[in-house]
């Protein structure tokens, strides 16, 4: 059973007003305290372990650094990420530019890791779904609230 800190977050973190707000607020905390804190803190994974992916841009090429929460899989040295966009219609871009491009980088705890991404299809996603839902339960009603399928992207370490 979650600690009640926990659920009270999860619920907040469940509502529409919460999905407006966060995008706008989240990720610039996210990118202005890592940069302070050389990469050792990201305030959002007080709640969530999280990552900057850096990615190129599916149109631009550019590197595009985006604060994500994820999954770490245990055991594997695997991470998910859920390209959940808060509950919002549309996929998040982070999502498009890992389809284009899918060799990236993320910074986790601090230590920069080539990574390349994989989106999951079929019992292979419905098996990394079931393990987000019971990691964050508050991706059910993200889901819930969109027409499209929420994509999820394993990813693996590469050699640099």
């Amino acid at each position: 059973m979650a600690p009640p800190g926990l659920r009270l977050v999860q619920k907040v973190s469940s509502t529409r007003t919460f999905a407006r707000l966060a995008p706008h607020v989240i990720p610039a905390m996210d990118r202005a305290v890592h940069r302070l804190t050389k990469g050792k803190v990201l305030v959002s994974a007080q709640m969530l372990p999280g990552v900057i992916l850096t990615a190129r841009g599916a149109r631009s090429g550019l590197e595009r650094r985006t604060p994500l929460a994820c999954m770490p899989e245990e055991g594997t040295g695997t991470w998910l990420l859920i390209g959940s966009n808060f509950g919002r219609p549309g996929h998040p871009a982070w999502t498009g530019n890992l389809l284009a491009h899918p060799d990236a980088e993320i910074n986790w705890r601090g230590k920069d890791i080539p990574v390349t991404a994989r989106l999951l299809n079929s019992a292979e996603r419905d098996e990394a779904w079931a393990a987000a839902l019971k990691f964050w339960p508050p991706y059910a009603a993200y889901q819930a609230r969109v027409d499209r399928e929420i994509r999820l992207f394993r990813l693996e370490r590469r050699r640099p």
